[in-house]
């Protein structure tokens, strides 16, 4: 199955943020006063489909080769490759020019280059933690976060005991996500107790009064991709320290938790998530419609594990249970 990319050479970056930015290798032409930094190549053809992506190297630069590469095993594409700072003129003459009529727009950059297009030029967004801004709600915004109904599965495969979960999140961040995850939740038959906290102390103190409550045999501890709730140099290690002497299950919507302690996490399949942002270009060209508008959650994930934690729970995991990736590295 593929990786994600090599870690035992790139096991210094953050894995949970990779696919904020995006980038892809290039022959580059340096347009204007050289801040829309551009590779044009029609790579299959005539194609109305564009990628844009924003210029930076390893080790986003094989991640992201996989995506486009799983947009590429549906149709050609034209891709550039842009600067910090873009001119929207001159890339929209260029999207013209080449007579393109859907953009698929990844990284951070997505959602303000969507919004300074040509209405007529329909848009794929991807790489999104939070909600878009409502006047986006129209186009299909792919968020980076799992599926919570795909995150609370896997958590009753390993701990089918478990009845209750745990979260803790900042509403301007995830409100949107927290509404789809308790119904989610029921669905699995568990109930999701959230701890809104709008500040670093805040969600300290509720992660301490999980730990006070919680019951080891049926509860378990969600975090987020939050910014302010699960901030890595102070809650992380306070959640794995308390965790792990209390014996309570932690699983993360961020995979790079778990090389760090977390149970496990669910992360991008990047060749199949190409593959869903090239079917959404395609209709859109057939019909009009993407199919799907506003938020789309992660579907296409692989699975990591960190065996040494689930020894530690007591869990029956091993490499042969359909695990993509394994802790620590073997």
């Amino acid at each position: 199955m593929t990786k994600l990319f090599d870690f035992k050479k790139y096991n210094k970056a953050l894995i949970a943020f990779v696919l904020l930015i995006v980038t892809f290798p290039s022959f580059c032409e340096v347009m204007g006063n050289g801040f829309f930094i551009s590779k044009v190549a029609l790579r299959t053809g005539d194609t109305s489909i564009a990628v844009i992506y924003p210029d930076i190297g390893e080790p986003y630069r094989t991640v992201f080769a996989q995506i486009i590469g799983g947009i590429e095993t549906k149709t050609p594409i034209v891709d550039y490759a842009v600067g910090a700072n873009v001119n929207m003129e001159e890339l929209t003459n260029s999207l013209h020019q080449k007579n393109i009529k859907v953009v698929i727009e990844l990284g951070h950059q997505g959602m303000k280059i969507a919004a300074g297009l040509d209405r007529s030029i329909g848009v794929v967004v991807v790489g999104v933690i939070g909600s878009p801004e409502n006047e986006m709600n129209n186009l299909p915004v792919n968020s980076l976060s799992p599926d919570p109904t795909l995150l609370f599965t896997q958590l009753k495969r390993m701990m089918p005991n478990v009845r209750r979960v745990f979260t803790v999140y900042d509403s301007h961040q995830n409100d949107w996500l927290i509404r789809i995850a308790k119904n989610a939740a029921r669905v699995q038959g568990l109930e999701l107790v959230v701890y809104e906290a709008p500040d670093l102390r805040s969600a300290v103190r509720y992660y301490q009064d999980i730990f006070a409550i919680a019951d080891s045999q049926k509860d378990a501890l969600w975090l987020l991709q939050d910014s302010t709730t699960v901030e890595d140099s102070t809650v992380l290690p306070l959640v794995l320290q308390e965790s792990w002497s209390r014996n309570l299950a932690v699983f993360s919507s961020n995979f790079g938790h778990v090389r760090r302690g977390v149970l496990f996490s669910l992360y991008p399949d990047n060749s199949e998530l190409g593959s869903r942002l090239a079917a959404m270009a395609l209709a859109f060209l057939a019909s009009g419609d993407y199919g799907e508008h506003g938020m789309i959650l992660l579907r296409e994930v692989l699975t990591a594990i960190n065996l040494r934690t689930a020894n530690h729970l007591g869990l029956n995991a091993s490499h042969q249970q359909n695990f993509d990736l394994v802790f620590p590295e073997q």
